[in-house]
């Protein structure tokens, strides 16, 4: 590991001008390129001291040996030089989009002496038009076979083109008219040319002019009572028509655009493009990356765009490019944009109408490409078992944890403190085990913390000793056991706080799994750092529970946390451990959250409270805050119900009233047991 202060340039060695940058590691390999409107203030950000550092940027500034840089004149030329690097370096800390899937164009040869129509993938070719691209191959050869009735277009390959030239004899489709056949002569290569232009012409979307024309031409023979050949015209636009269906139109004018949305989480992105011709999306496509470096949604739009055009020109760079984020440099990138166009680009965020509802959708595409690509990853069993063989590895466990479960801590301010556990199981969730818990700074029936003071650490300590409470409870009992009210345990994720079951059950279920809290996991993991996982740790030695392996896993920073260790565990990124331990991080952050907001949104619907004139939604806020449920409320005075901040005297007569009046609802029943839900009154449920 080195360190950047042997390799720091000195005071005033670095130009204060445009430029762009290389960290070389110490075989002089070239690890990172950078851009900067100002170098000296750019580079001066990567010799802070370390613990202020971004951990990526960190773990680049001490794998790089040394720093050099070049200036440029203008902000759109340090865009273009740092696209051109990246290409030709490679760098291993730079964000590299790869393609989710090998996506298909539709390309003419318009390079060759007959151009040819057909199916391309991979690296694009100078010469050749490309439309597209599509998300299958059938959906291009569906299009070329409608559209090549009106334009008879080449679609064979050199050998069959020869082979047809040396006997004389056109292929098939020069048979049926779907080939000019200039393999024979029958068209002069101009002519056939000139068909690839206009099928190029028709794909770009310039459609209108070209359908009037093939109209007015129809109306002619037909005058002229030519009625096979009106016929044939006429069938002609019935397959353009044909076509022009198969792309949806989303915008009523000829729009040319392309719409680029992020989906992200700490480790991964992906990026979804939308490619709007004419007002209609003629193809889609898709990158997932991994965030090698220190980058934010400006910074992923950045890269994607250089991505997508850095070997674009002309018409393949669209008049308008509608983004989520703008880049940092939003000025220089539209300006290098307009370079590769040959004429001006709109970079902007769509505010509102038809742009902005297709972004959404865009989005939505983005979003379900990251799962998939994670649910690809999670569903194979042999990256799950590496992924398990790697944790203990990393945590020096006997066998790979076959079970792990994850508590997180949610709340809003302090208040409606909850907590989830979920469970995986040989690397998959299990849903069925999961639950929650309210918080309320009891365990059992000791209080273990007064007033407001409830933070993640203690709530840790409680929820952990709750759930082990219950499995040494379970544990010792030999052949039933009732179950208690929540507060002993979780809850499970349809069951309410508050319902005392009374039900007796057996210990085991049919299949001889043990029941609820019985099963103990080989791996508890928490949602945070070191205090969180000293809370865990200290909860089970209370119970004496010392054969379950203990870790947190930071969001921040990635890194793996085990008791009583000063320095973390550091997992490679490229490691399927320590994304499994991402992903059940993950899970269980989803499920304390969903629950926080259930709960917040059931305190806030304060039922009579509604019916109150001029009490809004702050004043009903604070008034259940205050008496910590409608029951309170309604048995206070009206003096008391001025002490709440907002509340005037006639607010208060009024609402003392309304509440005098309401029915209280009938109590709920829970339809499992049968048993009254009692009303929540802020108490421990």
């Amino acid at each position: 590991m080195a360190d950047p202060s042997s390799y720091r340039p000195k005071p005033g060695q670095i130009p204060d001008s445009p430029g762009v940058y290389k960290f070389r590691d110490e075989h002089r390999r070239v690890i990172y390129v950078g851009k900067a409107k100002s170098l000296r203030q750019r580079l001066a950000n990567y010799f802070q001291p370390l613990t202020s550092l971004h951990p990526r940027t960190a773990t680049m500034v001490t794998t790089a040996a040394s720093v050099e840089w070049t200036v440029v004149a203008t902000e759109v030329e340090a865009l273009q030089l740092e696209y051109s690097w990246i290409k030709e370096f490679d760098p291993r800390f730079n964000v590299k989009y790869r393609d989710d899937k090998s996506y298909p164009y539709l390309a003419v040869t318009m390079n060759e002496e007959f151009p040819r129509v057909q199916v391309m993938r991979g690296a694009k070719k100078k010469g050749v038009r490309y439309f597209g691209p599509y998300g299958h191959a059938w959906a291009i050869r569906e299009t070329v076979d409608l559209m090549l009735r009106v334009f008879p277009v080449r679609t064979c390959s050199a050998g069959v083109f020869k082979r047809s030239a040396q006997i004389g004899r056109p292929c098939l489709l020069g048979y049926i008219g779907k080939c000019a056949a200039p393999c024979v002569g029958r068209v002069a290569p101009e002519e056939h040319r000139e068909l690839a232009e206009d099928f190029c012409d028709f794909m770009a979307g310039r459609t209108g002019a070209y359908l009037r024309r093939i109209e007015q031409q129809m109306m002619a023979a037909a005058e002229d009572m030519e009625y096979e050949r009106a016929a044939r015209l006429r069938d002609d636009i019935e397959a353009l028509k044909k076509a022009l269906e198969k792309n949806a139109i989303v915008f009523n004018d000829a729009t040319d655009a392309d719409l680029i949305a992020v989906a992200e989480d700490e480790l991964e992105a992906a990026v979804q493009i939308f490619h709007v011709r004419g007002g209609r999306v003629r193809g889609q496509r898709g990158w997932v990356t991994d965030k090698v470096e220190a980058v934010d949604t400006a910074g992923l739009v950045e890269h994607a765009l250089q991505q997508l055009y850095g070997e674009e020109t002309g018409d393949s760079v669209p008049k308008e490019v509608l983004v989520p984020a703008l880049p940092e440099d939003a000025e220089a990138v539209s300006g290098w944009l307009a370079s590769r166009r040959g004429s001006g680009v709109s970079l902007r965020i769509p505010q509102r109408g038809d742009k902005k509802d297709l972004m959404v959708t865009v989005a939505r595409n983005a979003q379900q490409a990251l799962a998939l690509h994670k649910t690809k990853r999670a569903s194979d069993l042999t990256t799950r078992s590496r992924a398990l063989e790697e944790i203990a590895a990393a945590l020096e466990l006997d066998s790979a944890p076959l079970r792990i479960e994850c508590f997180d801590i949610s709340h809003l301010q302090g208040d409606d403190v909850v907590a989830s556990m979920v469970v995986f199981e040989d690397g998959l969730a299990r849903k069925s085990e999961y639950r929650r818990f309210q918080i309320k700074g009891r365990v059992g029936d000791t209080q273990i913390w007064h007033g407001e003071g409830q933070d993640d650490v203690r709530s840790m300590h409680e929820v952990i000793s709750r759930r082990f409470r219950r499995y040494l409870a379970e544990k010792a009992r030999t052949g039933e056991w009732v179950e208690e009210e929540g507060r002993d345990g979780g809850e499970a994720p349809g069951q309410e706080a508050g319902v005392v079951s009374g039900e007796v059950s057996a210990l085991q279920e049919e299949d001889g799994r043990p029941k609820r809290f019985a099963y103990p996991p080989q791996l508890l993991v928490v949602d945070g750092g070191q205090p969180q996982v000293a809370a865990a740790k200290r909860a089970l030695d209370e119970l004496g529970i010392d054969d379950i392996a203990v870790c947190g896993l930071a969001k921040r920073l990635e890194e793996v946390w085990v008791p009583e260790e000063d320095d973390p565990v550091v997992l490679p990124r490229s490691s399927e451990g320590l994304y499994l331990l991402q992903r059940v991080r993950d899970e269980a952050h989803r499920f304390a959250i969903t629950y926080q907001r259930a709960k917040r949104t059931k305190r806030f619907k304060a039922g009579p409270l509604d019916a109150v004139p001029g009490l809004g939604d702050t004043r009903k806020q604070a008034l259940i805050k205050h008496f910590g449920s409608v029951k309170k409320l309604r048995s206070a005075t009206i003096d008391e119900i001025c002490e709440v901040p907002g509340i005037g005297r006639k607010t208060a007569e009024t609402l003392a009233a309304a509440l005098a009046e309401a029915v209280p609802a009938a109590p709920a029943v829970n339809t499992a047991t049968g048993e009254i839900i009692e009303e929540d009154d802020g108490g421990t449920p």
